[in-house]
């Protein structure tokens, strides 16, 4: 019988942390395959900022997907739209960055806005709304950018985005064009040691507040077991990060945005009415819920995070095209499934998103390095989204949902 519980608390876990189980088997081959060159100092600062913007994508696209399996396929032209616009308001015409950058995310949650008033409450198909949106924002993208190619070089734009933390007196930023292995950057170290402090302590405090109000919980060994494994992984990422140019201010963004979507999904009873109506929406409506208002919510916060995510990549290239922006939308919508979501709604987490951005991250990566032609790229990225999914179907069947 205990060997039976033993192997049940196994497969549980196998099942619960299989994403989590497939990016490290992924990191390690990578590891292998590339002869260590993964785990360059570069190639790890590059493995969070390259894919910035799908994390951020992801975020908002996980929310439309808990709504019942539902998607926007816009994002990718809301992102040339808001760049381009972006980039000619402050190369063309000369603008302030800041206010530039404050019309921008407002035309993004417009755009929102839009769609997510067909989507919510003149119920238009969300797949229709989007794919029609898709076209008319890259065209209008077009034509903002007169089909050119525009640049930013704006210092105050760029360094809001894409400049490096130094603190006066404790980094010393190297001068050369590749500064690997640089020994001065000591902020991302530090700052990882508050953050370790910080997990430790509320790890602390959760405890105390189960044991106070007598709730369950897991035994020390286990909670803070985890939350060593957690705090090994940052300081070893910070380590990297201290050898190349420290911790960028898009990374910042970036986890804030992930802070912010798992406080609000996990934390506010506003997060958990999109798990409601993916799960019953029929139910959610008739306990007094807004459906139509979780719906509008849904694709206007997605269209703020596209405007967003527009900003991210305009800074990190230096430029927008036409063509900027494409596939993104699939990219955040891989990371969804990947990361556990399920197709059919209700289940989901900003944990699960983070897992399979990383994921696809290191799969990207580890394949350029390698020397693997983008037509391969796609056929792995394909296949490794189909066997997500099925592997989610399967479950749920199992599972009788």
């Amino acid at each position: 019988m205990a060997d039976k519980s033993n192997a049940a608390r196994i497969k549980e876990f196998a099942t619960k942390n299989s994403m989590t189980i497939a990016l490290v088997a992924v990191f390690l081959l990578f590891c292998f395959l590339t002869g260590g060159r993964l785990l360059y100092a570069q190639n790890m600062s590059n493995l969070l900022l390259q894919n910035g913007y799908v994390l951020v994508m992801a975020c908002g696209m996980l929310l439309c997907i808990l709504t019942g399996g539902n998607i926007d396929l816009s994002v990718g032209s809301v992102i040339c739209l808001t760049g381009g616009l972006a980039a000619v308001l402050v190369t063309n015409m000369g603008w302030n960055a800041y206010v530039a950058i404050a019309v921008c995310l407002l035309v993004g949650l417009l755009v929102g806005v839009w769609q997510g008033y067909w989507i919510g409450y003149v119920r238009i198909p969300p797949f229709i709304t989007t794919l029609a949106g898709m076209f008319v924002f890259r065209g209008i993208g077009r034509l903002i950018l007169d089909s050119k190619t525009v640049p930013i070089k704006d210092k105050a734009f760029t360094n809001l985005f894409t400049s490096y933390i130094n603190i006066p007196g404790l980094d010393v930023i190297s001068t050369r064009a590749n500064p690997v292995d640089n020994p001065h950057i000591w902020s991302p170290l530090v700052i990882g040691a508050i953050a370790v402090l910080i997990i430790f302590v509320m790890i602390a405090r959760s405890r105390a507040n189960k044991a106070r109000n007598g709730y369950p919980q897991n035994s020390a060994l286990v909670d803070y077991g985890k939350a060593a494994i957690v705090s090994a992984l940052i300081m070893w990422y910070c380590d990297k990060l201290s050898k190349y140019k420290g911790i960028s201010v898009m990374l910042v963004w970036v986890l804030a945005v992930c802070l912010l979507y798992y406080f609000i999904t996990s934390r506010t009873s506003f997060g958990r009415y999109f798990y409601a109506v993916g799960g019953n929406e029929k139910a959610t409506r008739l306990s007094g819920i807004n459906t139509n208002k979780v719906y509008f919510m849904a694709y206007a916060n997605m269209g703020l995070l596209a405007g967003l995510c527009g900003l991210l990549c305009l800074a990190r290239v230096g430029s927008v095209s036409g063509q900027t922006g494409s596939s993104f939308e699939m990219d955040a919508i891989a990371s969804c499934f990947i990361g556990g979501a399920s197709a059919y709604g209700g289940v989901g987490t900003i944990g699960g998103v983070v897992i399979g951005a990383l994921l696809l991250g290191v799969l990207n990566m580890g394949m350029s390095i390698i020397g693997i032609t983008d037509s391969w790229q796609y056929v792995v990225k394909g296949g490794v989204l189909l066997v997500a999914v099925i592997f989610d179907v399967v479950s749920s069947r199992k599972s009788g949902k």
